[in-house]
């Protein structure tokens, strides 16, 4: 049987009325309705920008948690994980793309050198909640695609390097010897890794390795920036895929456990018992 893993959301997952394109716009409240399946952590093989314009609520994005708020704007690469818990007053904008729509116009490293994309900035620009110079573009953004006007998929990639433009000028350059900068990186390369890994690899030696640093460095590191122990972010990975399986998918427990590379299906039992609090069946149950 092979791994379902955690999903990789593709832009076909997210079908519209008109022929399928290489971007997607929509106001965050209805596309959580629409598309629930967005509700649970995934990643994508497309970017993907998120702006906050009422409510709150949190994003984590590599096991690093943050605010939502209006102003709040995310900037997601392909392969990053997510998680969204939206209040019910949250409101905003979703825009996808693909690398290759922004690159046909804009070719060159731009797209992958602005800083919000790479791992030593966070994913996220926390812009006062009266600004006027991005939130008309993600509305504009929004427009374009959804009304029938010509030459559609030229307006939108300038309205999408228009909003990219400006929000790199709101990205302060990193300081070069900051703590938090190597730190913040350091935990979301952990996280990559124990997104490839959870199912083989469930010590914090592993990682260590993996990362170049003592088991003791990175459990510091992720107690400092985290406030949680490395091998409590392993054990909590690996509960959250297991509880994605027994919440969506038709498999047995023995199933769940072998995805996930328990060889013994008891042992997986006791291990979800200490860690989720409940059985598997018992969680299944309360679904």
């Amino acid at each position: 049987m092979k791994p379902t893993g955690l999903p990789v959301l593709a832009l076909a997952s997210f079908p519209q009325a008109h022929p399928p394109a290489p971007y997607y716009a929509e106001r965050l409240e209805t596309h959580v309705v629409r598309f629930p399946h967005v509700n649970v952590a995934h990643a994508h093989d497309f970017y993907l920008l998120l702006y906050i314009t009422a409510g709150t609520g949190t994003h984590t994005v590599d096991l690093v948690t943050y605010d939502l708020r209006p102003g709040s704007v995310f900037f997601l690469a392909p392969g990053q994980v997510h998680q969204w818990r939206l209040g019910p007053e949250t409101r905003g904008f979703v825009v996808f793309f693909s690398a290759d729509f922004y690159l046909f116009r804009y070719p060159g490293n731009g797209l992958y050198a602005y800083p919000f994309f790479g791992s030593a900035h966070p994913p996220v620009l926390y812009l006062p909640p009266t600004e006027t110079e991005i939130r008309p573009l993600f509305e504009c953004l929004l427009d374009e695609y959804t009304a029938p006007y010509t030459n559609q998929a030229e307006v939108f990639r300038s309205y999408l390097h228009l909003a990219l433009e400006l929000s790199a000028r709101h990205c302060p350059a990193p300081p070069a010897e900051a703590e938090t900068g190597p730190a913040l990186q350091q935990i979301r390369q952990f996280g990559a890794l124990l997104n490839e890994h959870y199912r083989t690899k469930r010590s914090v030696r592993d990682y260590a390795e993996l990362l170049h640093l003592s088991a003791n460095h990175l459990n510091a590191l992720c107690r400092r920036v985290l406030n949680k122990t490395a091998s409590a972010l392993i054990h909590e990975r690996v509960i959250t895929e297991a509880q994605r399986l027994l919440s969506h998918s038709g498999l047995g427990v023995a199933q769940v456990a072998y995805e996930l590379g328990f060889e013994d299906a008891s042992y997986f039992v006791r291990y979800f018992r200490k860690y989720a609090g409940t059985t598997p069946e018992a969680f299944r149950q309360q679904r």
